[in-house]
């Protein structure tokens, strides 16, 4: 394992020894990724396993809700398979449910007003019930608001994903979830029920301090909401995977539809928000984006930041302490030791066309610039966007609030007069001159 500086491994294990102390977690297990690999691993704490076993990278805790980003992976492979769209009404998929007129997209996203949690008793605390079962006690007067105004975390609406995507593929969620991702990232220990060393789930006692065993159930037609265990060798290799996707279960470019914003809620702070299957966490000028993760005695975390490439799981075996937010603090850790470098400048390479766009350009009277940058055409100053070509005379906005937007070059002969974009005229001199 490519490793540290001596003095960030102490930095990053005293965060989680810090962690493990206040809040009196039996363990707590910890990675840090950069670069495409484990730099880091660490872990605190005598109570892992039932006979007193100690944490490790490879001890397997239940991951909970990170669970939900495989079954969104599954949902997104579908989409780009062309079997759903995102705008497609569930009740299409699944005939005769209850918000049969929401969307996969405001059940990716938690955006539908579906309620939280399904009827009965507390699901992760008692032994699962069929799809059927499930279903049948759903009731649309239980919505906490209508479609649309709110990000709202609902687990039910993830039970109706997992069950969607099985019936389009004609396998079970979770032998899509093993040949479809598990299986192309090599995640060998990341499992439906405990398998070889696993720690056991605990609560703590408040006052106390004394360990009570939590059961761990499956969860029937709930598992594709925190069915999954894993490690945290596994969950690195998963980490590793979001910050750079293998093409083999989905494009980079439907990496980062899923890690845009699609839904927030106005009461809670704007630096958060949830996209398609993951949480965005906004740490100026970076994007943390990943997922947190519960179940009775277990807690974990996942969060990376794909700018820098670096990320951080977490896993521990408390009903409540900090563990699942402890990724991005760890990651700051990291970045503050060991700051990461700027890839080194070199010479452009020459474009296949746009030289001539190159230098100072004016909107009105606002000054812009046009030059390259990593052999990417790029628009600077008052309007800012990298440009693709997408023929002669012609490109395309990349990003900004030019996104998407096209930009003409008009010519008198082979003398450039003016560019538009958007209905904005650009010209090399200012109004007036």
């Amino acid at each position: 394992m490519t490793s540290v500086r001596p003095a960030t491994a102490d930095a990053l294990y005293a965060e989680i020894a810090v962690a493990q102390s206040e809040w009196k977690l039996p363990s707590v297990t910890a990675g840090v990724v950069r670069d495409g690999a484990l730099v880091w691993s660490g872990s605190r704490g005598r109570s892992a396993t039932a006979d007193g076993g100690a944490p490790g990278p490879d001890v397997q805790y239940r991951i909970g809700s990170i669970t939900k980003t495989l079954t969104a992976i599954l949902a997104m492979q579908c989409r780009d398979d062309g079997l759903l769209a995102l705008n497609d009404a569930v009740g299409k998929h699944l005939p005769g449910i209850a918000f049969g007129d929401r969307t996969v997209r405001h059940l990716l996203a938690h955006s539908g007003g579906m309620n939280a949690e399904p009827e009965g008793p507390w699901w992760e605390r008692n032994p699962g019930v069929s799809f059927d079962e499930l279903t049948a006690a759903m009731d649309e007067s239980q919505a906490v608001g209508p479609a649309d105004r709110r990000h709202h975390y609902s687990n039910l609406g993830y039970a109706l994903l997992g069950e969607m995507v099985a019936r389009l593929r004609g396998e079970s969620w979770l032998d899509l979830v093993q040949s479809r991702i598990l299986d192309p990232l090599e995640m060998r220990r990341t499992t439906y029920f405990l398998s070889g060393s696993a720690a056991q789930g605990f609560s703590v006692h408040p006052f106390s301090g004394r360990l009570l065993e939590e059961p761990a159930y499956d969860s029937g037609a709930m598992a594709p909401v925190g069915q999954l265990w894993s490690t945290i060798e596994d969950l690195a290799k998963y980490a590793m995977f979001w910050i750079d996707p293998v093409h083999e279960i989905l494009s980079r470019d439907t990496v980062e539809e899923m890690a845009s914003p699609a839904a927030s809620d106005p009461r809670e702070k704007l630096t958060a928000s949830y996209g398609l299957g993951l949480r965005l966490i906004a740490d100026d000028p970076q994007l943390f984006i990943g997922h947190t993760g519960s179940m009775p005695g277990f807690l974990a975390g996942l969060f990376v930041d794909r700018t820098r490439s670096v990320g951080a799981v977490t896993l521990g075996n408390a009903t409540y302490g900090r563990v699942a937010s402890l990724p991005p603090d760890l990651v700051r850790i990291l970045v503050a030791h060991e700051p990461v470098l700027p890839q080194e400048w070199v010479p452009e390479p020459s474009l296949t066309q746009g030289d001539d766009l190159l230098g100072h350009w004016y909107w009105g009277n606002t000054p812009l610039t046009i030059s390259v940058s990593a052999g990417i055409l790029t628009l600077t100053g008052g309007l800012t966007t990298r440009l693709s070509p997408l023929g002669r005379d012609l490109y395309q906005g990349r990003d900004g609030y030019l996104a998407g937007e096209t930009l003409r070059v008009h010519r008198d002969g082979s003398r450039i007069t003016h560019l538009t974009v958007a209905t904005f005229a650009l010209t090399r001199n200012p109004y007036g001159a």
